[in-house]
């Protein structure tokens, strides 16, 4: 379920490697500290690491082109504003999107502010220049209807698939719906983290390896147990609980190429993704009068500003809460 440190360490060392090619070396051994903070200490997941280090050594390139050199610690603390929308510019016209973008300033900040704290200078100009707006986008989740019966093995009977990888597919969409789950976090999970009958929770670790515990209905689990069942691979406690048709930790990829051939099967739009059925699982919730605070905790959002915007996607909740407990709504 955990990261392993060798992922992380190839990690650190990628990301490394990337900014001191185009870095100075005082630069490169500060950004190999700043990484290694991120990952032990901000806890952030190697995927987010990795992006953070791409992005990082992206702004130190153009730097590299832009100031005539490698910048130096000392260069970076004398950017202007200026400097920084020069850069934002240039990735602009390489047509990186504004939430790309939004996430580039992001990390260039991130290692700006460890650089101030670790007393190596100030990047005051990072913090000068304003990210890009970034279009909001409403949650797409799926009709109860349909995400039911996408969790249905008996749609892909017709499929040539072994019945096991029929029921693995249909275990994983029952989770991502039943619980909520993002697919990294059900794709994550070992056999003995599934509960044996005396509970009906488990334990999933979300971003930043931050962990929290969901409920699990009791229709998921004997269809995850189904799946055990069938599985021609020894699951072993320690091991992941979702394999591949090798016996490997099962691909998002393969996830994704299933709920592709269900869109087919059941004439959804092609917004009807594996995170849709996350997105579902909090509609659906809130429009059956579910606490938004309690969405929040299940989601794992770490701001309550996240999981508001359900609110927006079911409109017609909010006005009946607004009805029922409003003093003078009520007349």
């Amino acid at each position: 379920m955990r990261a392993t440190a060798k992922h992380n360490s190839e990690v650190l060392e990628q990301g490394a490697a990337m900014i001191a090619a185009v870095a100075a070396p005082e630069v490169a051994r500060e950004a190999r500290r700043w990484l290694a903070f991120l990952g032990i200490e901000r806890r952030l997941a190697p995927k987010t690491c990795e992006a953070y280090a791409r992005d990082v050594a992206a702004f130190l390139a153009f730097l590299a082109e832009h100031l005539g050199g490698k910048p130096k610690l000392g260069e970076l603390g004398k950017l202007a504003p200026a400097d920084v929308r020069a850069w934002m510019a240039h990735r602009r016209r390489d047509g990186i999107e504004p939430r790309t973008l939004v996430r580039a300033l992001a990390a260039a900040r991130s290692f700006g502010r460890f650089l101030e704290r670790e007393g190596k200078g100030k990047v005051a100009a990072l913090s000068a220049v304003r990210a890009p707006r970034v279009p909001r986008t409403l949650p797409k989740p799926l009709s109860v209807s349909a995400a039911k019966a996408v969790a249905n093995p008996g749609l892909r009977a017709g499929e040539r698939r072994a019945p096991w990888v029929l029921a693995r597919d249909a275990a994983v969409f029952a989770l991502l719906y039943g619980s909520g789950l993002r697919i990294s976090e059900a794709l994550g999970l070992q056999r003995g983290d599934v509960p044996d009958g005396a509970r009906d929770a488990i334990t999933v670790l979300g971003k930043g390896n931050k962990a929290r515990m969901v409920p699990v209905l009791p229709t998921v689990l004997r269809m995850i147990e189904d799946y055990a069942r069938l599985c021609p691979f020894e699951l072993a406690p320690d091991g992941p609980l979702f394999r591949g048709a090798k016996g490997g930790p099962l691909s998002p990829r393969i996830v994704q190429l299933a709920m592709a051939e269900l869109r087919g099967a059941l004439g959804l739009p092609p917004t009807a993704t594996p995170h849709a059925l996350r997105h579902s699982f909090a509609t659906h919730l809130l429009s059956r009068g579910g606490d938004l605070r309690a969405i929040q905790e299940l989601l794992g959002h770490a701001s309550l500003a996240t999981t508001q915007i359900y609110t927006a996607v079911d409109p017609t909740r909010l006005i009946e809460t607004y009805k029922a407990a409003h003093p003078r709504a009520r007349g």
